[in-house]
């Protein structure tokens, strides 16, 4: 089972663009990502700058708008990610727990859709999908 940890970093939503996390935060990350990799679970991940260099694209009445960081809005944001391949959500919950989170920080966990979670039908219309662009 396939499952994204989605890092959510105290105050970064309103971060500087120049903001990045010291060297001793890094390195405890650093010993962080190396146990998932040593332990096979680690499938991808990422640090992200801040929302301050980011952008949003969304449609309103059918055109689209793009709209710059930071977001007025936001009270979070995602500051990185590990997609993780493990037997549960009760593991991944584990691997979460393990995280050397700042204080504030928060890592919200997420399962990945597999094509088998959907129905039947919806595999085939895929499926067909798929081989129709080979």
């Amino acid at each position: 089972m396939r499952f994204m940890m989605i890092m959510l970093p105290a105050g970064y939503a309103s971060a500087p663009a120049g903001k990045r996390p010291e060297l001793k935060a890094i390195e405890k990350m650093m010993d962080y990502n190396m146990s998932l990799q040593q332990a096979g679970v680690l499938l991808a991940m990422d640090g992200l700058h801040p929302a301050s260099t980011g952008a949003r694209v969304t449609t309103v009445n059918g055109k689209v708008k793009v709209t710059d960081g930071p977001f007025a809005e936001a009270k979070e944001a995602i500051g990185g990610y590990w997609v993780l391949d493990v037997g549960s959500r009760a593991e991944a919950i584990a691997w979460a727990s393990r995280c050397p989170l700042e204080p504030g920080d928060t890592i919200e966990v997420r399962q990945v859709f597999e094509m088998t979670d959907f129905s039947p039908d919806v595999q085939k219309a895929v499926a067909d999908m798929h081989s129709n662009c080979a």
